[in-house]
């Protein structure tokens, strides 16, 4: 890899609707900040930026539900983040947000470039518009029915049941957000930004330079080129957001995907009158933090806007994780389904680093994964109060009753003594490599495998028997656990920076740089060691049941909020000659399977009575595969079939869908035979 002279580390923008919770943490935060404490530790020059996303359809949305302003909505939950990564240690070097004039002004400039070198198109196209409201509709202000699985609540930029991609044009009886009332297509003028242009270009800097980027980040980029690029609106018609600065662009805003970038740049300005040497400089590794969610967006439309301004560096890597689950359920913050940072910090006061520790472990880096309280207890007591904890403990506690908390003089030595001591380096060597690939679970293993070496050294050696026999041997035993325990303060600083700060402090220990992590001699002979304390707590089982509890109450209140409620309006009227055309059958599912590279799709065989075919169905997020095999469904035959995923659907399940989003099978009676009619 090429020797940089600096770093800029940029972590995904969160949106200001919304406070921050776990998979956040999981995806982006945590990952980000341990990079830039390791860089630290290493001397490196280094800027960490990041801020709130504050443009957007979500705030406007969220605005409108709560009868409130944008500018109140985004006020309220930048402050409520900022202030909850600072708790959390989160060590950005800046906390911007994407309303400051310092944003409003780059992202201008960044516009009016590449529209004076002629880089956009421009072009009328139709889009809808609301009558009522009389104003244009941003996809997410429209629903209807998906064109490709029936789901009656997609949205006009994606379905969220079968994961397609659409367009607002492409649903099927679609409806505004607003009122209520059918859209009208009416033609608008917008900047469209060529990203077919740059499809050659950005094929051979992904798919042939930076084969090293993590597989699900490659693979979902040369998924993306593979189907081939359009070119992409850079402007809307909203009311909120920077204005687009050219002459005739009334009412019309920069689009949120081509604003938020530009805010890691803005952000770098607003910290530094030296930011041009972050952005511009051959010389300085640029790296995004992201979810997988935004993988398109910081892989392929940042770059292209990056490559069309010309001044710009590219990112070197983009290590993007997976998503993280909730006690086995997709975290869902319109279903209450989630953990929230800042409450976690009020219910748990100084175990931020137990958060940390359990988000690290189990981090999502290469497939989604799960986040559950019992886990985070069993983390906590069995792994840091039990391994790390209680080697660090014994050390400090039997140097103070042997040697009167001075360090004592190592003299001969075992092979054993030898084995553990050259271990010192082997450890920093293998977090280190691990770190440097962005494989922060594996290289926290590490770190940990390194203090449970110090508990087998003490369990082995058994200082406190030995000591009747042969003082001037546990002089030695003592002298290599706290140069052991010297050397887990530096390997655990990026990971757990309140536990190493306070662990320094109980061996008198100032703080090391990285390179320091392998010597024997951290701590001299004659070193005062102060008196010490428990560094972790045991978590009871009476804790984490009331965080179980409090996690259902609150997605049941939710859902509960919604009964009583009046249901969606009636939709148009019919004619029985209509209704007569659906063939809807009982059937029964044969078998299921979840559909590669998908979260929400299941292919089922069905046996319908009359054949047996295949059904891709966009339920995996409310039923197991393996539990669907005899289920008794109702099957609607005669719908067109359609390529989902590359599998030919024939037909579609019927389900409900409660106000909380879950869905149910319409059951048929066991008794009802496969090919009945359902009349």
């Amino acid at each position: 890899m090429k020797d940089y002279k600096r770093y800029l580390l940029t972590a995904a923008l969160p949106y200001a609707n919304g406070p921050i919770h776990f998979g956040h943490l999981a995806g982006v935060y945590i990952p980000a900040d341990i990079f830039a404490r390791y860089l630290r530790l290493k001397s490196e020059d280094i800027i960490f930026v990041c801020g709130s996303d504050e443009h957007g359809v979500p705030i406007t949305i969220k605005a409108r539900n709560e009868g409130v302003s944008p500018q109140d909505v985004v006020d309220k939950y930048h402050r409520i983040n900022k202030e909850s990564f600072e708790r959390l240690g989160i060590t950005f070097d800046i906390y911007s947000r994407t309303s400051s004039p310092v944003h409003y002004e780059t992202a201008s400039e960044f516009f009016r470039n590449l529209y004076d070198k002629g880089e956009f198109i421009e072009k009328t196209t139709e889009q809808y518009f609301d009558p009522e409201a009389q104003q244009f509709l941003a996809d997410r202000y429209i629903t209807g029915t998906c064109p490709r699985c029936g789901n009656d609540s997609a949205y006009g930029d994606q379905c969220e049941s079968c994961g397609s991609s659409l367009n607002a044009t492409d649903l099927i009886n679609p409806k505004s957000m607003i009122s209520g009332s059918v859209p009208v297509l009416k033609e608008t003028r917008h900047w469209f930004l060529p990203l077919d242009k740059y499809e050659p270009w950005l094929k051979q800097w992904i798919l042939e330079e930076n084969k090293h980027w993590k597989p699900n980040v490659y693979g979902q980029c040369k998924s993306w080129l593979d189907s081939g690029l359009q070119p992409r609106a850079v402007s809307r018609d909203l009311d909120w957001g920077i204005p687009v600065p050219v002459e005739g662009a009334e009412g019309k805003v920069l689009y949120v995907w081509f604003d938020a970038p530009i805010g890691y740049i803005s952000a770098t300005r607003e910290l530094t009158p030296d930011w041009k040497k972050y952005w511009k400089s051959e010389d300085t590794r640029l790296i995004h933090f992201i979810g997988k969610d935004n993988i398109v967006f910081h892989c392929i439309v940042f770059p292209a806007m990056l490559k069309a301004e010309g001044s710009y560096i590219l990112p070197e890597n983009v290590p993007a994780n997976e998503f993280l689950n909730l006690e086995g359920d997709k975290l869902s913050t319109s279903r209450n389904w989630a953990v929230w940072l800042h409450e976690y910090l009020d219910e748990f006061p100084g175990k931020q680093d137990v958060l940390r520790y359990v988000l690290c472990a189990n981090a999502p880096e290469t497939k989604d994964n799960d986040f559950t309280w019992k886990d985070f207890q069993a983390r906590n007591n069995n792994e840091l109060l039990a391994i790390f904890g209680n080697f660090v403990n014994r050390t400090l506690v039997l140097t103070h009753k042997y040697f009167g908390g001075k360090v004592p003089k190592a003299s001969t030595l075992t092979g054993f003594d030898k084995e553990v001591l050259e271990q010192f380096t082997k450890s920093r060597l293998a977090v280190e490599k691990s770190l440097d690939t962005f494989r922060f679970r594996e290289a926290l293993k590490e770190a940990m495998d390194l203090a449970r070496l110090g508990n087998k050294y003490l369990a082995d050696t058994e200082p406190w028997k030995v000591y009747k026999t042969d003082p001037e041997r546990v002089q030695t035993i003592l002298n290599i656990s706290l140069q052991l325990t010297a050397n887990l303060c530096i390997l655990f600083e990026p990971f757990l920076p309140d536990t190493t700060a306070k662990l320094r402090k109980f061996i008198n220990l100032d703080k090391q740089l990285w390179s320091e992590a392998g010597r024997t001699d951290l701590l001299p002979e004659g070193h005062i060691i102060n008196d010490p304390e428990l560094l972790f707590e045991r978590i009871e089982d009476e804790v984490i049941e009331a965080q179980l509890l409090k996690l259902t109450s609150s997605r049941e209140a939710k859902a509960n909020s919604t009964v009583g409620t009046a249901p969606e309006p009636a939709k148009a009227n019919v004619s029985f000659d209509d209704f007569g055309a659906m063939d809807i059958r009982v059937a029964t599912i044969l078998s299921a399977e979840k559909v590669a590279k998908t979260k929400k799709l299941l292919k089922l065989q069905v046996d319908t009575g009359l054949d047996i075919r295949t059904v891709v169905s966009g339920i995996a997020e409310y039923f197991e595969p393996e539990t669907l095999a005899g289920q008794k469904v109702c099957i609607l035959l005669n719908l067109e079939p359609r390529e989902i995923k590359g599998i030919q659907s024939q037909g579609m399940i019927l389900l409900s869908e409660n106000k909380d989003g879950r869905l149910y099978f319409v059951e048929p009676r066991a008794e009802a035979l496969n090919g009945s009619a359902v009349k």
